[in-house]
Formats: structure tokens, sequence, C-alpha cells
């Protein structure tokens, strides 16, 4: 065997290393540090250095230095040498040095190659600059190496923004200080060793003022990760993004407000998933989220409330909201189920679509308000459920029906209809689109009628027409944790006449709100 690595260090010279043999127990790893003059004996000045353990065996390094350099480099079978040893022969090694010996076999081995590391950088003290040099550039390479590998290890193929990600950053971080501390020790030796001419004082100032902008980076980096943690939906999750393609952050993507005293309507919708164990939570609820959000209406679906219930519920809601209409599943109790709470109160209100005995009139599913300007429709849409049982239910049935009936609210007002539409109608509306080719909800035949029933049909989505290349997510499953992820659908809207789609202010998301598992959307609409 005999490979040679070189390290490029001035534009004159490079490091060459040669491995020539491996020996444990009875065979010696032997290392030459040799220059561009491959005739030069540098073995002459070789201080070895042994590591003895339990069993006998041993490992003879011979480190070479001359008047240009003074740091021997580890060879790849040095460390595959170390990486065979066992855990009681590691820890009797490490004993003999005084060091730590608990923790697995990953960190032993890491506690042993940073004492040789270590024990090296000792020996190079006295050294002139240009040694000094030498030896930082070797361990910045270490330290970028072992960064690199740990990266590669920690990889993942999901999207790019995680909780997995948040702590790989952290990570990286604390790997990036400890780099800038020893990169900052080494020219603290500097100054201290020798006296600098004018050439190597303005090299140590450039080296000086990458350390300063190396420390802010890493400041940045360790507030990027907490943000990350704190507001998954800040970061980019889907499986396969465009180029042009950004998260959702409603601190950074809402408008400014309308200017005082214009005439306004805020309206507000969430699938509560279960009111009564909504309205029971100490943290965030219903309650809290009219005090911050101070809306108008709220529409809500999946209330799973029955008709006996409603009286109860209406006395739990805040002041001021004293209109409230509920519709509640009878063909299922505790199912379904949707309502709307208002402070206007509005100019009439049905339930359903009219068509008496129909599934989706039985099941609770629309609420229908009219006021001076618009009719405001809340619904449930029924999902195509566990293998699709109900999917040509509802895309020839539940879609035409609820399309012809907004055609026929628009002959005499624009129509708002808003809720869980169960359906995510683009791949940008959802994390991982090949994963859910027939899942329900992201079916062809779903998105298909989604687009024939209403957006070809003169209604407009109006967050998507705010921000066309925008990846916000309304709903997150509760199985694997998908919300600390981000890795959601969207499935809630608001749909608008396109007669009154240039009055829409503002369509936007509170993925910060939790409670459900899917989040609220709002809507500002000038009047």
């Amino acid at each position: 065997m005999n490979k040679v690595l070189q390290f490029g260090l001035q534009s004159s010279e490079f490091l060459a290393v040669s491995l020539r043999s491996l020996r444990f127990g009875s065979s010696t790893v032997s290392v030459r540090v040799g220059t561009t003059s491959f005739n030069k004996r540098l073995m002459s000045n070789a201080t070895p250095f042994s590591i003895n353990n339990t069993k006998g065996k041993e490992m003879k390094v011979a480190a070479a230095t001359d008047h240009n350099f003074h740091q021997m480099v580890g060879s790849k079978d040095d460390q595959k040498g170390i990486e065979a040893m066992t855990v009681q022969e590691l820890r009797a090694t490490l004993r003999k040095f005084g060091l730590p010996v608990k923790g697995l076999k990953k960190e032993l081995i890491s506690a042993l190659r940073l004492h040789m590391d270590s024990n090296l950088q000792d020996e190079s003290c006295g050294a002139e600059i240009k040694e000094t040099t030498s030896s930082t550039r070797s361990e910045n390479v270490t330290i970028k190496r072992k960064i690199r590998n740990r990266e590669e290890e920690s990889t993942e193929d999901d999207c790019i923004s995680s909780e997995a990600y948040a702590e790989r950053r952290v990570k990286q971080s604390t790997e990036k200080n400890l780099k800038a501390k020893v990169s900052s020790k080494a020219i603290s030796n500097e100054h201290k060793s020798s006296t600098k001419t004018g050439k190597e004082k303005s090299r140590l100032k450039q080296e000086e003022a990458s350390l300063i902008i190396s420390s802010k980076v890493l400041k940045t980096d360790e507030i990027i990760s907490s943000s990350v943690q704190s507001e998954p939906w800040t970061v980019l999750a889907h499986k396969k993004p465009e180029e042009d393609w950004k998260a959702y952050n409603p601190k950074t993507m809402r408008p400014p407000p309308l200017p005082e005293g214009t005439k306004s309507v805020k309206i507000m919708t969430w699938n509560v998933n279960g009111l009564r164990a909504l309205l029971k939570l100490e943290s965030f609820s219903a309650l809290q989220l009219a005090q911050r959000e101070n809306f108008d209406v709220l529409c809500l679906q999946e209330t799973k409330i029955q008709v006996k219930d409603v009286e109860k519920v209406k006395k739990a809601l805040s002041d001021g909201y004293d209109h409230s209409f509920w519709s509640c599943s009878v063909s299922k109790l505790g199912y379904s189920g949707t309502a709307i709470i208002s402070r206007i109160k509005p100019l009439s209100v049905r339930y359903g679509t009219g068509l008496s005995g129909s599934d989706h009139d039985m099941e609770g599913r629309i609420v229908t308000a009219e006021f001076d300007s618009f009719y405001l429709i809340t619904t449930y849409v029924p999902n195509s459920g566990d293998g699709l049982k109900r999917l040509s239910y509802r895309i020839e049935e539940w879609d035409r029906t609820l399309s012809k009936y907004i055609k026929e609210l628009e002959k005499s007002k624009p129509v708002v209809l808003t809720g869980d539409l169960n359906c995510a109608h683009e791949e940008i509306d959802i994390y991982n689109p090949a994963g859910n080719k027939r899942s329900a909800g992201f079916t062809i035949e779903e998105r298909q009628s989604f687009r024939e029933n209403f957006l070809d049909n003169g209604i407009v989505d109006t967050f998507r027409k705010q921000h066309p290349g925008v990846v916000g997510y309304t709903y997150w499953g509760y199985r694997h944790g998908t919300r600390k992820t981000n890795k959601g659908w969207r499935l809630d809207y608001f749909l608008v006449s396109e007669s009154m789609a240039a009055d829409v202010h503002d369509s936007y998301i509170l993925p910060d709100i939790n409670g459900s598992d899917h989040c609220p959307i709002g809507l500002i609409l000038k009047l």
C-alpha cells in the first residue's frame, strides 16, 4: 500500500503523506512527511508515541517534522485502527491517559482522537509562524472533514424545514463555534510566538475580521434555529417544491390594515374538530380567538355537537356575539355539524341546500346567512373516506348540488363560500403530492371536480389569488407530529364570487393557533 495525501499550503509548497504500513500488535503504522523534494529524509527528527491497551496491542505512529512542517496528519488506516478497537480496549487506553471512560463507543473513539490531536499540537509549541500557520490550516481541514461527515450522516430526504432540521442547525452552529475558537486560539498564539512582518500583520487582520464575521453568522444561525422550532410554517416544507415557491409567513405577507373609517367585514372560519373539547382547553381556544382577532363573523365546521347541546354552548360564547346559528347532524349523532356566530344580525338564515331528504342536509353540513351585500355559506364538505367509499357521492352529488346552490344565490347577491372543503386543489397545496395520489382529498377526481364546479364556474380562490406561489397549509394530521415539521394540506378556503374578488383586502392563514388538527383562516372584505 503506498497512498499519498496532499494538502495545499502555499503557492510553492504542499504537504505529502505517504502511507507505508499498518500494524496492530505486530505491525507498525509509519507516516512520512515531505515537501516537493522527495529525496530529503525527514524521519531523522521523528518523535514516536504509542497507545497500549489491556491486551498488549500497540499502535505506533512516527511523527515527522522539519523547519517548515510540525504537524502529523493521521492516515485513514490510523482511523480504521482506532475504530477496530473494542469498547474495553478503548476504555483501558483512555484510563492510561487519565481521560474519562464513560459513554458509547463513538464517544470513546472521539475522545481518543481528540487526545491524539492535542498531543500532536503540543509537539509543535515554539515553532515559527509558518509552522503555526500550517498547523492551523491542517486543524481547519480536519474540523471541516468532521463537520462534513456529521452532516452526511444526519442528512434526510425530507423537507427543508423540520424539527430534525432545526436540531441539525443547532449542532452545526456548535461545531462552527468550535472551529471559530480553534482559529482564534491559533491567531492568539501567533501574536505571542514571534515578531510579525508587515505582510503577516495584514494576514492576521484579515483572519481576525473573518473570525468576527463568522461569529455574527453563528449567532444568526442560532436565532434562525430557534425560530424554526417555534414557527415551523416559516420554512418551506414540500417534497417537490418549484423554484419560485416560498413558505407562507403571516407576519411578513399580510397587507397593512385598511385606513381608519373604511367600511369592511372580518370573517374567520375554523374546523374545530369537536367544539366542546375546544371550549374546555385551558390554553388558546375559540374564546381567546375572538379577543385576539376581533372578528365580525366566525364560521365553524365539525362541531360534533347535538341539538340538545346548542343552548349550553351558546352561553359559553364571548359577549357581543349574540347571533349564532347551528346545524347538527341528525342521521349520526355527535358527527359533522356547522355553525355561524356573528355580532352582525343577518337578514335571513337557512340550513342545508333546500333539497329535502338528501344526505348532506341530514348531516348538518351547511348554514347560509344573508347579509346586506353578500351571502355567507359555511360548509363541511364530506370526506371521501377510507378506501374512497364516498368518492362517487362526493363528486357526482355533493359538489354538483353545492355549485348549483351557489349559482342560485348569485342571482341576487355575490356569495362567500368558506369552510373545510376537503380538497387540496393543486400540488402546491399538499406537502407530499406524489405519495397521496389516491388519498381522500387529493385524488384526480376530487381536484377535477373542485375546479369544474367552482373555480371554472366563476368562483375565486382568494388565498391563491393573493399568494400565487406561496406554500401555506391549514391542516396537519395528528399522526407522526406533522404539525411540528409543517407537513400539511391546504383544505380550508375562502371562495368568493368573481364579482366581489376585487373587494378582498386580505385572505390569510393563522398557523400559530392550536386546539384542532386545522388552524383558522380569515378574510377581510371591503364593503
